[in-house]
């Protein structure tokens, strides 16, 4: 088994509005390629793939990949709500430590509709049940969307324990916008400020601004992955390797606690970072970028105490600072993250990795991060699962 899984090869395709872009099948085969080009080797060499996505039906994973070759390889379709990108990556690794696999492919995708996440199938039990439900007895019924509940509530439960103001989030937003403007596949370019952020349209009065929330999105992203000894074997990029990963679901707490962040999945990612803490034997004081899950502003700084970047409680002070951005103590979504880079949602964990590596390769143009060896990234999904990875070079 190989000691190291090697970050081989990236691909990432500018992200859209709805309606924007070109069909699935087009954006995930574009990807692929890009990868398979940045990592130098072609689509015969593959000897598995992942593919993520959750707004398709079955078997779209071969649908895209079809379209780049058909070789027999095994082909998974991934499924695990807004962390599947970071799940089917963590298949990945997991095939190759295994030593099941020399090389794998992990490719996400997503082709959007506008408007605010909702169920398609109506006849059954959704998956989110207990958490709505939840949230009725702690909050009361909220005529608003299920996503904005949840991470809008655990924004709330901070803001309640520990006096967070709402400018707080929109500091957050703004700096997301300053960060994404130096960034070329990123779909919202325009900075913003945070009055700006305060001042526009109240989705949740007194919670959350339209701005505090990541937009639907297309796009497509895929990573190649190799044991380092094939690596070596092949003359291939072997300077980035996972460090460490962990892939954690909801504990009893989740429904015990009475606290919504863990209805929003913060014990959930901070036992998952603590996890990769330990096997990599690198603490939070040791990382210098960060790709986070800000599918709204109100995650942004929950993940900040769940990551350990910054005490329980001392998130506001933390963005006071500026240790989120360029200058400060850590940079925290140079990309722009989900609210400006864009959030289509099986591709989004695959994005984030393309983003940290080529950050770890001193690739990263005006927004590279001066000296970054030691990247973090954390991807979650309601429902739940939340994924933390800790690269290095």
């Amino acid at each position: 088994m190989s000691s190291r899984t090697v970050v081989a090869g990236i691909g990432m395709i500018p992200f859209k509005k709805p309606g924007a872009g070109e069909t699935y099948p087009a954006m995930g085969a574009q990807a692929v390629r890009l990868a398979l080009a940045d990592a130098r080797v072609g689509y015969e060499s593959i000897q598995q793939a992942f593919a993520s996505y959750i707004y398709g039906d079955s078997t779209a994973g071969q649908r895209v990949l079809y379209d780049v070759g058909m070789t027999g390889i095994p082909i998974v379709n991934v499924h695990n709500n807004c962390a599947s990108g970071s799940t089917a990556l963590w298949l990945a690794r997991q095939a190759i430590a295994s030593g099941e696999a020399d090389i794998v492919l992990a490719v996400g995708f997503e082709q959007m509709n506008p408007g605010a996440l909702g169920a398609h199938f109506t006849d059954r039990p959704v998956p989110t049940e207990r958490f709505m439900q939840q949230f009725d007895e702690l909050l009361g019924a909220q005529d608003v969307p299920p996503a904005l509940r949840i991470f809008g509530g655990g924004g709330l439960e901070h803001m309640r324990r520990f006096g967070t103001p709402l400018e707080t989030f929109a500091k957050i937003r703004a700096k997301a916008s300053r960060h994404a403007a130096l960034n070329p596949m990123a779909v919202f370019r325009k900075v913003v400020s945070a009055d700006e952020v305060m001042a526009d349209q109240a989705i949740w009065p007194g919670v959350m601004t339209r701005l505090m929330a990541c937009p639907p999105t297309c796009g497509a992203a895929a990573v190649v992955l190799c044991s380092d000894e094939y690596a070596r074997r092949h003359g291939l990029d072997a300077r980035v390797w996972i460090a460490a990963q962990a892939l954690t679901t909801d504990g009893p707490e989740t429904f015990r606690s009475g606290d919504m962040r863990d209805l929003a999945g913060f014990s959930m990612s901070r036992t998952a970072a603590n996890k990769v803490y330990e096997a990599a034997g690198i603490g939070a004081e040791d990382v210098d970028v960060v790709e986070l899950h800000d599918c709204f502003a109100q995650n942004e700084l929950m993940t900040y105490e769940a990551l350990g970047l910054c005490a329980e409680g001392g998130a506001q002070k933390f963005v006071d600072d500026g240790d989120n951005t360029y200058g400060g103590r850590y940079v925290v979504n140079p990309s722009g993250g989900l609210l400006s880079k864009g959030h289509p949602i099986g591709a989004t964990g695959l994005a984030q990795c393309a983003e940290l590596v080529k950050q770890l390769r001193d690739q990263a143009e005006q927004r590279q991060v001066p000296g970054a060896r030691v990247a973090l990234q954390h991807n979650v999904g309601i429902g739940g699962a939340a994924v933390v990875t800790m690269y290095r070079n």
